[in-house]
């Protein structure tokens, strides 16, 4: 006999993860609170002598298999001595955690916590150092094949999958909706005349604006939420960080000088690491449109984000995107 109504996203009560972590991770005075949703839950978890940050996925959006991959990259990038915030295991050595939800099994990882806090607008150490860590990230991620494939980053998932299942969102909108059509299209034909296929790869971050790196006192540098990561060319990363300045451009945080200014300090940076072709540099102003339309898809899917789709929001965020693109291939 049915005993809980069908229930598609559960909110899973602050005391009783509380209780759980305290005895599976054995931890004294466990405090926890909500945070935000996204791909999936975030609480904070203040225990007697440290905090720690859970995460709770949502079994619509990760399997077990894709959250155990984002263990084994996290695990390898700290065992590198990039400064990752990592899962830690329980009183069992065990990962992940099964929880049972209304909707099922959620599973769970508690993290070391990020010290320090987001920076928007970096300083010139700070650009360095992002540079510096994002290719020794690189470097280790471009060796690894992990358990689950996760999923790749290329045009298909990227512009030409999102688009086609965007299409009916722009009913109202049809001229953005061509001008979203042209650009793929653009997008395809500069990338088929380079040598793509020499273009490093790896595993991608792929949201590397500054929402999801910390910076402390000492501009040390910690990197979280690895919710999206996927394979695809590593330069998709410096792409990521690059459409962080392109807003701080647009939105006049930076002038035009600036923003050269604080790309070239960052990309030196990365590349005294971890060398760039002049082609692969070339091709990153490319690779933008495909951000914005890989997360447009990912609106599509998540309850959360439904009033992004809404006719009149998408047809100013198309706006928004083509200042963006536009400004980006200038």
């Amino acid at each position: 006999m049915q005993t809980v109504f069908p229930t598609v996203y559960s909110t899973l009560d602050p005391a009783a993860l509380a209780t759980y972590i305290g005895r599976q991770y054995q931890l004294q005075d466990v405090l926890c609170q909500f945070l935000v949703r996204g791909v999936g839950d975030t609480y904070r978890v203040q225990a007697r002598n440290a905090r720690y940050i859970l995460r709770i996925y949502r079994p619509s959006h990760r399997t077990q298999g894709n959250i155990a991959a984002e263990a084994e990259l996290l695990l390898a990038l700290h065992a590198a001595g990039v400064p990752v915030s990592y899962p830690l295991a329980d009183k069992d050595g065990q990962y992940l955690q099964a929880l049972p939800a209304a909707e099922g099994t959620r599973y769970a990882m508690l993290f070391s916590f990020a010290e320090g806090h987001a920076v928007n607008l970096l300083s010139p150490n700070q650009l360095q150092v992002l540079g510096t860590q994002m290719a020794r990230f690189h470097n280790v991620s471009a060796t690894l094949q992990l358990s689950d494939p996760r999923w790749a980053f290329d045009l298909d998932t990227t512009l030409f999958i999102p688009l086609a299942n965007a299409r009916d969102h722009f009913g109202e909108d049809a001229a953005g909706y061509a001008w979203l059509q042209q650009a793929a299209r653009e997008v395809q034909g500069h990338l088929a005349v380079m040598d793509t296929a020499a273009f490093a790869s790896g595993y991608c971050h792929f949201d590397l604006l500054p929402k999801n790196f910390h910076f402390d006192e000492k501009d040390h540098l910690t990197f979280f939420d690895f919710d999206f990561f996927g394979r695809g060319w590593l330069i998709q990363d410096i792409m990521t960080f690059r459409q962080q300045l392109l807003l701080d451009r647009l939105m006049g945080r930076l002038t035009a000088e600036q923003f050269t200014a604080a790309y070239d300090q960052f990309i030196s940076a990365y590349t005294a690491v971890r060398p760039l072709g002049d082609e692969a540099l070339k091709a990153i102003p490319w690779l933008g449109l495909g951000f914005w339309m890989f997360y447009m898809g990912f609106h599509m899917t998540h309850d959360q984000f439904y009033t992004l789709m809404q006719s009149h929001v998408l047809q100013s965020r198309t706006a928004f995107i083509r200042k963006i693109v536009e400004m980006d291939r200038a």
